[in-house]
C-alpha cells in the first residue's frame, strides 16, 4: 500500500472569480411561422392589380352600356351609375375595399382568406365584364 503525502489530501485551491452581477441576453429571431408572408409580396402584388384590371374593364364596359341605354343589374353599383363620376368612384371604391378587407385578414393570420377575397372579387368582375360583353 502506498503511503501519501499529508498536502495530496487538501483540495487544490480553486481560482475565485467574482460572479457576474448582470446576465447578458442576445434576441432569439424566431423562425417564420407557416403561412407568414409579406402583405405585399408577389402573389397578393398580382392578385391586385388583376383585380384593378378587371375592375378597370368592368368600370369601361358598364359606362358604355349605360350609354347605349342598357341598366345597371347591381343595386349597389346602380346608386353610383347616375354619372361616370360615380361609376368611377364605385369601381375604385371596390378594388380599394378588397385590399383593405385582405389587409385585415393578412394582419389577424387569416391568409387564405386574404388571397380568397381578391379571387372572389376578380371572379365577379370576370363574371360581369362577359355578361355585359355578351349583352351589348
Amino acid at each position: 500500500m502506498a503511503l501519501l503525502h499529508p498536502d495530496a489530501l487538501q483540495p487544490a485551491p480553486m481560482a475565485s472569480a467574482p460572479a457576474p452581477m448582470v446576465n447578458t441576453f442576445q434576441p432569439a429571431t424566431l423562425p417564420e411561422a407557416p403561412g407568414q408572408h409579406r402583405f405585399w409580396d408577389r402573389e397578393n402584388s398580382f392578385l391586385f392589380a388583376t383585380n384593378a384590371a378587371f375592375s378597370a374593364a368592368d368600370f369601361v364596359i358598364t359606362r358604355d352600356n349605360l350609354r347605349a341605354g342598357g341598366q345597371e343589374l347591381n343595386p349597389v353599383t346602380g346608386v353610383f351609375s347616375g354619372t361616370t363620376t360615380g361609376l368611377a368612384l364605385n369601381f375604385a371604391g371596390e378594388t380599394v375595399g378588397v385590399v383593405g378587407l385582405s389587409y385585415v385578414f393578412h394582419k389577424t393570420g387569416h391568409h387564405k382568406l386574404e388571397r380568397a377575397v381578391s379571387l372572389l372579387n376578380i371572379g365577379a368582375s370576370a363574371g360581369a365584364v362577359t355578361f355585359d360583353l355578351a349583352h351589348r
